[in-house]
């Protein structure tokens, strides 16, 4: 029976490319573990760049078709996408080898630790490494296991969502959308915010209301409605509007182009980042370790150098008076928020997305529609390829052009381009010398080099 991380030796993770399954990974091995993996993203004699950084780590990868587990293998790890039926699962279970999921694991590291635990259906990631870059600041030495590379420790040739401290503190992203955020009795529980993503909002309350019992301390955004419910002392709450009642509270936002800066508790801000959204991040990664002793002056300084994480507003530059920025925004909430801002950039906003899941783009279509058209200015447009199919038995019953028939009922600017190869040349009459084409979506791995294809296209 697994009960610790001194209960196995020689892990082997299903899945082990996927951000959350890799992060655990590259933890473990730093702890001294013998760790392999595999993933159905390898293939034989093909480069893939996740592979490539775990293998330089000491991480052993296999193509997913068993080889990998061996009579060394004394735990299997495998992400929730993973079903009994592949192979590796049924080789795991002949050699009655413990198998245990990516929550699981992370609740078994957690423990090991004084952990930080970064919850809410938006900000999770980035709060989670802003308050990283300050405890480090601050010398506290932190962990950190996250659901995104952190850019300070990408460009270090690491995929950058993992790192073992020195210290005693562990900040990690404790995730809603699988439930699996109620395994984990962080020392330091926070909500970020609650709005519906994948679960209805009343099955969130239920989830959050757990994730609060199970913290030593549980520290909230105010502002949220939802969250202040959840308050436990507004002394360690904070707030990003002045009116409302906490701990720490920011005043005077502004963005000026592609950067913010506001006060907390009259303590002056600058982050070279984008939007209000991401002032709420950072008043809550400022809330906790301020609570953990370290000055808001401190934790001003140490976020002027953050850096930011993967496909977060990720500027890829300016041609013409054309900027192209690349965002993993992917829920109505996230969407509507990074539309937002770019707005301060640019008089035109060109928004694409691509949604991920025909389930839960079924189950958001309302949202989508509300959220999108509320954000949009005038010039703005929203523009749509097809949704993103992962593989698996997801009924095809509803198409992203659906979406984008809600938005023009409404009179709003949306265009459907099925194919995502047709998008640039179909906007560029769209474009102006004044705009920012904003490209949005998550879970699908090639996004990345599609921005970039849009980016040396432009």
């Amino acid at each position: 029976m697994i009960t610790s991380l001194d209960s196995f030796q020689s892990p082997f993770f299903i899945g082990i490319a996927g951000s959350g399954m890799s992060a655990l990974a590259q933890y473990l091995k730093g702890n001294g573990k013998n760790v392999s993996g595999s993933d159905r993203f390898f293939k034989p004699g093909e480069y893939n760049d996740i592979k490539s950084k775990l293998e330089e780590e000491g991480i052993r990868c296999y193509v997913q078709d068993g080889q990998g587990i061996t009579g060394e293998t004394d735990l299997v790890v495998a992400s929730t996408a993973v079903e009994d039926t592949v192979t590796e699962m049924i080789k795991a279970k002949q050699l009655n080898i413990p198998v245990i999921r990516r929550a699981e694991l992370l609740a078994l590291i957690a423990k090991s630790k004084k952990t930080i635990a970064i919850g809410g259906t938006s900000g999770k990631s980035t709060t989670s490494a802003m308050l990283f870059d300050i405890l480090e600041y601050a010398g506290l030495g932190p962990g950190i296991i996250s659901g995104a590379g952190l850019t300070a420790l990408i460009k270090k040739g690491k995929i950058g969502n993992a790192k073992v401290g020195t210290g005693e503190w562990l900040v990690i992203e404790a995730d809603e959308s699988d439930g699996s955020i109620v395994q984990y009795h962080p020392e330091i529980g926070v909500l970020l915010n609650v709005d519906k993503d994948h679960k209805e909002i009343e099955t969130l309350m239920e989830i959050f209301s757990t994730f609060r019992q199970n913290s030593n301390v549980f520290i909230v955004n105010r502002s949220n409605a939802l969250a202040k419910g959840l308050s436990q002392d507004v002394r360690h709450d904070f707030s990003p509007d002045t009116e409302v009642e906490a701990g720490y509270k920011a005043s005077g936002f502004e963005q000026k182009g592609l950067n913010i800066s506001f006060k907390v508790n009259g303590v002056p801000f600058e982050l070279k980042l984008l939007g209000r959204h991401n002032m709420e991040n950072a008043i809550a990664s400022a809330a906790v370790a301020n609570y953990l002793g370290v000055d808001l002056a401190a934790c001003a300084d140490a976020l002027k150098n953050y850096e930011g994480i993967y496909r977060r507003h990720k500027v890829l530059g300016n041609k013409n008076g054309v900027w192209v920025i690349d965002d993993f925004a992917h829920n109505p909430v996230k969407c509507a928020a990074a539309i937002k801002a770019c707005q301060p950039v640019a008089s035109k906003v060109i928004a694409w997305f691509q949604p991920h899941g025909y389930g839960p783009t079924k189950f958001l279509r309302n949202d989508f529609v509300k959220e999108l058209s509320e954000a949009l200015r005038p010039d703005d447009e929203i523009w749509m390829s097809e949704i993103f199919y992962a593989g698996g038995t997801a009924k095809k019953s509803i198409s992203a052009g659906d979406l984008v028939s809600d938005l023009r009922k409404m009179d709003k600017p949306a265009f459907f381009v099925p194919d995502r190869k047709e998008f640039l040349k179909n906007v560029r009459p769209h474009l102006t010398g004044d705009c920012v084409i904003l490209l949005m979506g998550a879970r699908d791995p090639s996004l990345e080099d599609f921005a970039k294809s849009v980016w040396n296209e432009l």
